[in-house]
């Protein structure tokens, strides 16, 4: 073979005084959070809150709206004169933040405190009672002071920003992660209805989390939180079981209709399900997590345990569960395409159910295995423990011969893989052997040479491959990476034509066809090429003639059906509009129009940014498309004088 190849508001709570704390008139404050060192004050937002800070709080957190917070506090006016204290009452106070149980200066400045922290806030009149006061013991306009201690706070969050779940968190859960849609989830629950019956309960249940369990709520609530975490949710119609409500089964309570909900809800764990292929035809579920952080990667030896089953449960492969483990290199082919996909995804000791459909395992054909035949169109369930992996060696850990011996050997593994129709894998192959090559820093004069070969040769047949693929545009990048080296290499110049043709870069195909028959006139495959090329140009120019003749055509048709009543305008606008289409068609716009239409099109289909210049040129036909229906509008729209009456 060659080298290379051819191609709500709630109600207050009060403050154990006579009248309740209002909460204030409506208007926005603006809030901000600022750092005090002990006994420093600084103002809060814009309104005159201020603050002083009298004790430092514990960690970095603060609460937010819809907590509930316990505090003590000393409030007294600015004469010293004390109208409250929790302290003296020996029960520290509990309120939800931001929801107008309390006054406006309260709601704004707990806001920015920590657990344990200790600050006195000076509240001007219109962030506490205002005009009014709050009689008898606070005087209309009163400035206020108190010194707050923030105990601590349960969290409450309105986790689908709509009301219509609120979530109490009673336990903290471990580390940081929640589940996803596709894992299974292991909870228990208790729902109950607002009079306290027990509609529902488990003490562990498993579900998929985009499949739910009970009531559109468990679904919502357990992607928002971490293992081990136990919560209280309150539940509103629209998550529960809506206007309906449920009927009683022998097991379960009947839910009214309209219900409000109250779930004690623990996740006690779950099991990560991922999707491999990004299209769920390949489902990997964590069993058992594996060591560190390491995977394998393409050409990496594997040695795993797997057990395959049938969705009927007939085992149909085992194999690593005798004296020697399975042992495999990945990407070659020795496994079918799902196993091969998730085995990259798996750590040292990592145990996990691989479901696997047709697409990625035998197809629609019937494949003999060692313990049963599969059938055609199945999906296929494996059991698969990674022991071990040893990959290939890095480009970093080569001296400068290994280098080159390595790229060699990668090139010819790429080889066999386009001769097989492997396109994919060629591909791959041929990219890391440049990689191996790409910084010769180190390489003598011979060794500069041989990586001078290899990487033309690797670029070509990569090329090759991508054409064969139809990414034209990574063909043409790396036709160009080639003639970079070698500006006279003909098969360079050969498939980046073949690109360009594919792209509707008609111009620079043509261009690049000549160069390379300069180079080598009695080149078959060149000559082929332009016949191509030309056959396409004159398909456009048909193309351009019927598309653009049919718009002059009723463009004139109507003219002349209008200036048949306006004769003073006869031969005006045929004339302007004649000349119009001859210097589009003659000047060949045209062509340029549908080729960047067509390339355009292409790039959008692949998600590609589009080159500069091909949006100057798409910008520049449009304007003359633009300029033609103007000039149209304009004469077609022009006042005839003998039409009015003065």
């Amino acid at each position: 073979m060659d080298d290379d190849f051819e191609f709500p508001a709630a109600e207050s709570n009060g403050m154990d005084m006579d009248d309740e704390m209002d909460a204030g008139n409506d208007m926005d404050l603006p809030v901000g959070n600022p750092i005090l060192k002990v006994g420093e004050e600084k103002e809060i937002g814009k309104n005159g809150l201020t603050k002083k800070l009298l004790k430092e709080g514990e960690g970095w957190e603060n609460p937010d709206s819809g907590d509930e917070v316990e505090v003590h506090y000393v409030g007294t006016l600015l004469d010293g004169t004390q109208f409250d204290s929790s302290r003296d009452r020996g029960t520290p106070f509990t309120f939800k933040l931001g929801q107008g149980q309390v006054i406006k200066g309260w709601d704004e400045g707990i806001k920015t405190m920590k657990k344990g922290e200790k600050a006195l806030f000076t509240i001007p009149p219109g962030l506490a009672y205002g005009e009014s006061g709050s009689p008898p013991k606070i005087p209309p306009n009163s400035t206020l002071q108190f010194e707050v201690e923030l105990l601590s706070w349960i969290s409450v969050k309105d986790i689908c920003k709509d009301g219509g779940i609120f979530k109490k968190v009673l336990t903290e859960g471990e580390g940081w992660q929640n589940p996803k849609d596709l894992d299974e989830v292991l909870v228990k629950y208790e729902a109950r209805l607002e009079d306290g019956a027990i509609v529902s309960k488990a003490d562990g249940v498993e579900f998929t989390v985009k499949d739910g369990y009970f009531c559109p709520a468990l679904s919502k609530a357990v992607k928002t939180m971490k293992k081990g975490e136990k919560v209280l949710l309150t539940v509103n119609p629209q998550y529960g079981f809506g206007e309906k409500g449920r009927p009683a089964t022998s097991d379960e309570l009947y839910v009214p209709p309209n219900a409000t909900l109250q779930i004690n809800l623990e996740l006690v764990s779950w099991k990560t399900v991922s999707d491999v292929s990004n299209d769920q035809k390949i489902l990997k579920k964590i069993l058992k997590e594996g060591e560190g952080y390491e995977r394998p990667d393409d050409g990496a030896t594997v040695q795993v345990k797997l057990t395959g089953k049938l969705h009927d449960g007939t085992v149909f492969v085992k194999k690593g569960y005798d004296d020697e483990p399975f042992e495999f290199k990945i990407d070659e082919d020795q496994v079918i395409e799902g196993l091969d996909r998730t085995i990259k995804t798996m750590k040292k000791g990592e145990v996990a159910l691989v479901t696997i459909q047709p697409e990625y395992a035998f197809g629609q054909s019937e494949s003999p295995q060692d313990l049963a035949v599969v059938p055609g169109n199945s999906t296929l369930f494996y059991e698969v423990e990674m022991l071990s992996f040893v990959k290939e060696k890095e480009s970093w850990e080569m001296n400068t011969e290994e280098k080159i011996a390595a790229a060699g050997k990668k090139k010819e593994e790429g080889n066999v893989w386009f001769r097989a129709g492997k396109y994919k894998r060629a591909s791959k192959r041929y990219e890391k052997a440049v990689r191996f090559i790409d910084f010769d820093s180190n390489f003598n004069e011979e060794e500069k040479e041989k990586a001078k070969v290899l990487k033309v040769s690797c670029n070509l047949n990569n090329a090759a491959c991508k054409l064969k693929l139809k990414d034209y545009k990574e063909a043409e990048k790396l036709c160009t990476r080639v003639l970079e080296i070698d500006g006279k290499n003909v098969k360079a110049l050969y498939r980046r034509a073949q690109a360009y043709l594919n792209l509707v870069e008609l111009e620079l195909a043509e261009k690049d066809i000549k160069k390379a028959l300069e180079i080598d006139p009695d080149n078959r495959d060149v000559k082929l090429e332009y016949k191509i090329l030309k056959e396409k140009v004159k398909e456009y120019n048909r193309k351009d003639a019927q598309f653009y003749g049919s718009i002059f055509a009723k463009m004139n048709k109507l003219e002349q059906t209008k200036s048949a009543s306006a004769p003073g305008r006869q031969g005006t606008v045929p004339m302007a509009i004649d000349r119009l289409r001859r210097l589009i068609l003659r000047g060949g716009l045209s062509e340029k129009v549908l080729q960047t239409v067509a390339l355009v099109r292409s790039e959008r289909a692949k998600g590609s940014v589009i080159p500069a210049r091909l949006s100057k040129l798409w910008l520049v036909s449009l304007l003359m498309i633009v300029i033609a229906v103007l000039i149209y509008v304009f004469y077609n729209k022009k006042p005839n004088p003998e039409e009015f009456n003065v």
